[in-house]
């Protein structure tokens, strides 16, 4: 089990507990990737691939939320830059690792609902830069990239999905709260177990064929919801099997590398 981290002194201290329970056979070692910077993220793809290491279930976790306006060590928008772009280049490079019957899942946000990704300004430069729009956004290309990887390697028995963890309180969250109180007070906080189960469900749990393509919450696949009031459910452009393969492409162009 490989775990990846971009500050790995603040991994190995979360981390004690695994390397305490892992099993003979079955260890558990941390990498270090920054996903900000492509530099960081090729070298440590490469060092990934050399060691040959096959992986049953790849999750991709990592992410900023309601960032200052700000870019990567590329000169992407921070959040699309971090929580799709860097995902979209480490997992493409490793993805000949992943085992026939794995899956990759990508952890996107109910957050979607509030923005689509747009191709024409992923950077900003025209568009008034909000926070949460932002994030939003690159949690909308989350699901995108898990909908157009599925399509492309399911006919190598790998498949891809997407999940919404739910309202979980962790360190980045904590931040939304003292900035925003009383909009954080109207949810319904998962701990950080709770918020972890819809990943390992789809991850290990779920049928492959129920899942891949799709978007999940609440250790089940979501049904399509336009309805702007609602809070559930997955938007419908963020399935849009057409607007997945653009993002692909724009993604493509925009890291200068083709998967």
């Amino acid at each position: 089990m490989v775990g990846a981290a971009r500050d790995l002194n603040k991994a190995r201290r979360a981390t004690e507990h695994v390397h305490a329970h892992a099993t003979k056979g079955g260890g558990f070692h941390l990498i270090e990737i920054d996903l900000a910077s492509l530099a960081s993220i090729r070298a440590s793809a490469d060092e990934l691939v050399k060691t040959s290491q096959r992986f049953d279930v790849i999750i991709a976790n990592a992410g900023v939320m309601a960032s200052p306006k700000g870019t990567t060590a590329d000169g992407f928008e921070t959040q699309f830059g971090t929580n799709h772009l860097g995902h979209f280049v480490f997992v493409n490079r490793i993805a000949g690792l992943i085992k026939p019957g794995g899956r990759l899942v990508t952890v996107a946000s109910a957050g979607h609902r509030g923005a689509d990704v747009d191709l024409d300004d992923p950077n900003f430069e025209h568009t008034p830069y909000v926070p949460l729009v932002a994030y939003r956004r690159s949690k909308t290309a989350n699901i995108l990239f898990a909908v157009e990887f599925d399509r492309r390697h399911q006919a190598a028995w790998v498949r891809a999905t997407a999940v919404h963890p739910g309202a979980v309180l962790t360190e980045t969250t904590r931040i939304i709260i003292k900035k925003q109180p009383a909009a954080a007070s109207a949810f319904k906080w998962k701990t950080v177990e709770q918020g972890a189960a819809t990943s390992v469900w789809a991850g290990f749990v779920a049928a492959a064929d129920e899942v891949g393509g799709l978007y999940c919450e609440d250790c089940d696949v979501a049904d399509v919801n336009n309805r702007p009031a609602d809070a559930f459910g997955v938007r419908s452009y963020a399935l849009d099997p057409e607007h997945a393969k653009a993002l692909w492409v724009k993604s493509e162009e925009m890291v200068d590398e083709v998967f």
